[in-house]
């Protein structure tokens, strides 16, 4: 029996990293486009007011959902900062 609920909890926790997965295809499929607008117009990679207001949102969505904002602010700083490291490639790519 015990066995058996394990898992099944080991089951949701796969499906919700399969989510995770796609939805951070899908997020990175979005900035890649704003990265090649920025390029385009000859925009800096990296918004840093934006990121800080985007860390504020996430980490009040995080305190909603009584999840660690420091935890979210990590997690979203990691994105962030691969997102400008594509951000600048596409610039040299393009430039």
């Amino acid at each position: 029996m015990a066995d058996g609920e394990l898992q099944r909890l080991r089951d949701s926790i796969d499906n919700i990293d399969a989510a995770l997965v796609h939805l951070l295809a899908e997020r990175f499929k979005c900035t890649q486009a704003v990265g090649q607008f920025k390029a385009a117009h000859g925009m800096p990679p990296a918004d840093p007011a934006r990121e800080a207001a985007q860390i504020e949102r996430l980490r009040a969505l995080a305190r909603n959902a009584r999840l660690d904002p420091d935890f979210a602010e990590k997690f979203l700083n990691f994105i962030v900062t691969e997102v400008i490291r594509h951000h600048e490639a596409i610039r040299r790519d393009t430039g």
